[in-house]
């Protein structure tokens, strides 16, 4: 299986991407970000793009892959309505709309949100980026993520959400055993994305709890 991951360097990157290069079904991945991850490995090459809104460029490095693993993103803190859709929606489905010209047989998973849907502005925005890329895909699948607990040193690119989990990560294992469905380990969350993009899963839509499955060894 030949993957392209998008948003390797942040933390939900960093683990997707550890357990790719780990896994012997995985012969390739291609890391498409603003910046390297700093990593040499035989199964990585690397798309730089400084503008990630220069989707049209690519062409056929994007081409013979069986996966799409997006997992950019970004929070809605601060944000504007427009400005949170162009970095989501309109980002997310560029990049979408070119692989499935180019592999439209593709798996594409797309790390979204718990409470994705829901009345706030970014969990509309979120929803909107859902059902435009279940309608582009037939095999498309939303990782609706809630607490992550990072395993292998994977740290967020956003300073709020490093000093949040300085806090907060000597209680996740506790939150864990009393919350079993909200939070999953960043193996655990690699290991179900490959699991997904090669044999499916029995609905589209997957919450915290159904990775937690998805991903166990």
């Amino acid at each position: 299986m030949k993957v392209i991951l998008f948003g390797a360097t942040g933390m939900v990157g960093q683990g997707v991407l550890r357990e790719c290069l780990r896994d012997d079904g995985v012969e390739a991945v291609l890391a498409v970000g603003r910046s390297s991850t700093g990593q040499t490995h035989r199964k990585l090459r690397e798309l730089i793009r400084k503008d990630l809104f220069d989707f049209g460029t690519a062409g056929a490095e994007l081409k013979g892959y069986d996966a799409c693993f997006f997992c950019l993103g970004v929070s809605s803190v601060g944000m504007s309505e427009s400005d949170y859709t162009h970095l989501t929606y309109d980002l997310t489905l560029g990049w979408a709309r070119e692989l499935a010209g180019l592999n439209p047989a593709m798996t594409f998973i797309y790390v979204s949100g718990a409470g994705t849907g829901g009345s706030a502005m970014w969990a509309q925005v979120k929803k909107r980026t859902e059902d435009a890329l279940l309608a582009l895909f037939p095999s498309a699948y939303m990782f609706r993520l809630s607490v992550l607990r990072p395993m292998h040193g994977e740290v967020s690119k956003t300073r709020w959400t490093r000093v949040g989990y300085t806090i907060l990560s000597p209680v996740l294992p506790v939150v864990r055993a009393i919350a079993p469905g909200a939070v999953i380990t960043t193996e655990e969350l690699g290991r179900a994305m490959i699991r997904v993009a090669r044999q499916g899963a029995p609905k589209h839509v997957l919450e915290a709890r159904d990775l937690r499955v998805l991903g166990s060894p």
